[in-house]
């Protein structure tokens, strides 16, 4: 039995969960609503406060789906009630970022500014030297904080680029002259 697949997902208060048929989990909460279709496969029924995930049988493929479609569930269920967020930092003279609207515009060194557009139910606020990224689906949470990342990773010998909070930037010595 999958470890993470056979434990239950608790709904909190104000969360709302309803399974269509065709294994479409819907999600409602305060922050919003999340809709995903889920593999045939597996049982998903509501009861007690609860969402329990069932398999037909054995298989790896099945084994493999069922804690994945746990996880899922669990994501939608807590993006819905408290939602996710990813804080990046912005490290490197000059570089900064700026709110327009719905545009997050990037000065980081190039000879142009990088204007990226927020995706849908996506939410991004600059605070000094921080770009917090905030939403109800994980999954985009961080796809968009990657992409923002990815406009200038950190670099190893100044330090400079964008990096998440929590990530640490492994230094190295520059180079060293012949004498």
């Amino acid at each position: 039995m999958s470890r993470i697949g056979r434990l239950p997902v608790p709904i909190p208060a104000g969360v709302t969960v309803e399974v269509k048929d065709g294994n479409v989990v819907s999600v409602k909460g305060a922050k919003g609503t999340i809709e995903r279709t889920m593999p045939a496969e597996m049982g998903i029924e509501v009861k007690d406060n609860e969402v329990v995930v069932t398999r037909p049988n054995d298989l790896k493929k099945n084994k493999a789906l069922h804690g994945l479609t746990r996880s899922l569930i669990n994501n939608m269920v807590i993006g819905a009630h408290q939602g996710f967020t990813k804080t990046l930092e912005i490290n490197g003279v000059g570089y900064r970022a700026n709110k327009q609207g719905k545009k997050l515009v990037l000065s980081l060194g190039y000879s142009h500014p990088v204007e990226m557009e927020d995706p849908e139910g996506i939410e991004t606020k600059v605070e000094d030297n921080k770009i917090i990224v905030s939403g109800i689906s994980k999954e985009k949470v961080g796809q968009y904080a990657a992409e923002i990342r990815g406009k200038r990773p950190p670099e190893p010998y100044k330090g400079k680029g964008i990096k998440y909070d929590y990530e640490v930037i492994r230094r190295k010595e520059g180079k060293t002259g012949k004498k």
